[in-house]
């Protein structure tokens, strides 16, 4: 009975670990199908709060977990001018779309596995086409969860008889504290609060959860929940990090309050549903819906509150920065390289934080931050010719080990960082200083497609250092097909801008040379950071002679 029991736990564990997998299967499907549309989407309908809500709730359908928006938001709100009111938004919609997901899980789309699973594994593995791909990889994921929830349901059958379990969750109806602590521990654990409530209501349905304990433990899964933006953001900008704790606040107080209007009162009885399942994920919706609803109206005083909580740090105006180039291990490639590898990773992120700066010029001009960025790109220079110095100097006292070809791959990566520093540093300055001593602005359309391209070479920037980072053979071939999908948005953005100018608007002919020399700017910068790809693709033989292989 003992080896029974055991085999039962290792198999419900399995189901579990299934399922996590599964959830994190349909997210990044959708990431990586539809992530720069994302983006897009996301600029355009925060307008209010209602409509950023409604997007949180979307984007939460479609990535499978409010955590995957709030990092998605974190990218986004760092460089851009999102408020925190529209940020919470979208967050607290987002955690309405996590349990409106659970429903559809739990809906009886289960019934079409099979075919779920024969058309993704067709369009996986029959298809060339990105979106197709990831399309399949979306649809086996959703298979696999319903293929989860399955195990789950059956294997923990035979807990419901099972009389050590009995007890412990005897107790727990009478100590449901302990049961939304662990919950609460489960769901972070598991990093994903949908899955932690498709397994208490899929407990509570087969009879092992008494239904006062799966509404605690379903309420400490939204608390887990919370907790896991608010660490995954520990190093995201101030609002972000904001956002995330008023969430965690809102979402988090009212968990516990509806636990003590559990202990208190009579309330399973008010909540419908058919059986004990849906009992479970009706109380959830409602519970979601009810904190969406106090968050949209006490919207402002919240932000606030997170402010006086989170205040902003005055940062000062000079930063020191100081080189990890070791030249003791020099005649150590291994050591060397790794040295050279993360003194560009911070020339990139130094070349980014320029380039948003430098972009907010345009709309309020600071002649203290011109000065700030023309000192970073003298600095960014100096720290570029160090580097090849450094990098001409690597040896290796092995005869056979070649040094030459990385050494050379990373000088080219150093030379392409610092023209992308140049091009912020004196043209795109230069054309900001030009902008408001001529006291002109660009046209709305003018300006939003400069915004909308600026947006997508910033993703570039933070993917080039991410392929930097890690040397990923994916993210490599995705940055060198995004370089060319920015080469043809900017000959469409050419024809648009010549179309303005056909048209006589007069904001588009005061600004056309700043407007193309602007675009041409952002274009050269992009192209910097793709040819970071182009060493990693080269040895891994997937670079053509002019293009990306397709295999």
């Amino acid at each position: 009975m003992e080896n029974s029991s055991i085999i039962v736990i290792v198999n419900l564990a399995a189901a579990a670990a299934l399922l996590i997998w599964a959830v994190r299967l349909v997210r990044t499907g959708f990431e990586r199908a539809f992530g720069n549309q994302i983006h897009q989407w996301l600029k355009l309908t925060t307008v209010n709060r209602l409509t950023a809500a409604t997007t949180g709730t979307g984007f939460s359908i479609m990535l499978q977990s409010s955590t995957a928006v709030a990092l998605l938001l974190a990218s986004f709100m760092s460089s851009s001018a999102m408020s925190v009111q529209m940020g919470l938004a979208i967050i607290l919609g987002a955690d309405l779309g996590s349990a409106i997901v659970v429903q559809i899980l739990s809906s009886r789309i289960s019934l079409l596995t099979p075919l779920l699973l024969i058309c993704g594994v067709f369009f996986f593995m029959r298809t060339t086409r990105k979106v197709l791909r990831q399309i399949g990889r979306i649809l086996i994921g959703l298979s696999l969860i319903f293929v989860s929830l399955g195990m789950i349901s059956e294997t923990s059958s035979p807990l419901a008889s099972n009389e050590a379990i009995k007890s412990v969750f005897i107790y727990l109806s009478g100590d449901l504290l302990t049961g939304f602590v662990l919950a609460a521990l489960l769901a972070w654990i598991m990093h994903s609060s949908i899955a932690a409530v498709l397994l208490f209501a899929t407990l509570a349905a087969n009879g092992i959860l008494p239904l006062n304990v799966a509404f605690a433990m379903t309420l400490g899964a939204n608390l887990g929940g919370s907790f896991i933006a608010v660490f995954l953001t520990l190093k995201s900008d101030i609002n972000i990090r904001r956002v995330v704790l008023a969430n965690l606040l809102l979402r988090g107080g009212g968990a516990l309050l509806a636990l003590g209007l559990i202990q208190e009162l009579d309330i399973i009885n008010f909540i419908f549903g058919a059986s004990s399942h849906l009992k479970v994920l009706n109380f959830h919706l409602a519970f979601n819906a009810v904190i969406l609803l106090f968050g949209i109206i006490f919207l402002t005083p919240t932000s606030v509150f997170t402010g006086i909580l989170l205040p902003k740090k005055q940062e000062p105006n000079e930063v020191s920065m100081r080189s990890v180039l070791d030249l003791s291990v020099q005649n150590e490639p291994a050591k060397a390289f790794a040295c050279v590898q993360r003194e560009l990773v911070d020339i990139g992120n130094r070349i980014e934080n320029m380039l948003r700066e430098a972009m907010q010029l345009f709309e309020k001009y600071d002649e203290g931050a011109v000065e700030r960025l023309r000192d970073e790109q003298r600095d960014i220079a100096q720290n570029s010719f160090d580097l090849r110095v450094y990098l001409s100097g690597i040896r290796s006292d092995d005869p056979s080990e070649d040094t030459g070809t990385r050494a050379f791959d990373y000088a080219g990566i150093t030379t392409n960082l610092e023209a992308g520093a140049d091009a912020i540093g004196r043209k795109i300055v230069s054309l900001a200083k030009r902008m408001n001593h001529e006291k002109t602005n660009f046209s709305e359309d003018g300006w939003y497609e400069l915004s909308d391209f600026y947006d997508k070479v910033l993703r570039n920037i933070q993917q080039g250092i991410t392929v930097l980072m890690s040397e990923d053979i994916t993210a490599a071939r995705q940055l060198v097909s995004e370089k060319e999908l920015l080469r043809d948005l900017n000959q469409k953005l050419d024809r648009k801008h010549l179309t303005r100018l056909r048209q006589g608007l007069k904001e588009t002919i005061e600004t056309s040379a700043i407007h193309i020399d602007l675009l041409r700017s952002l274009k050269a910068l992009n192209t910097g950071f793709a040819m970071i790809a182009y060493p990693f693709l080269r040895e891994q033989g997937v670079l053509l002679e002019s293009r990306l292989s397709k295999d």
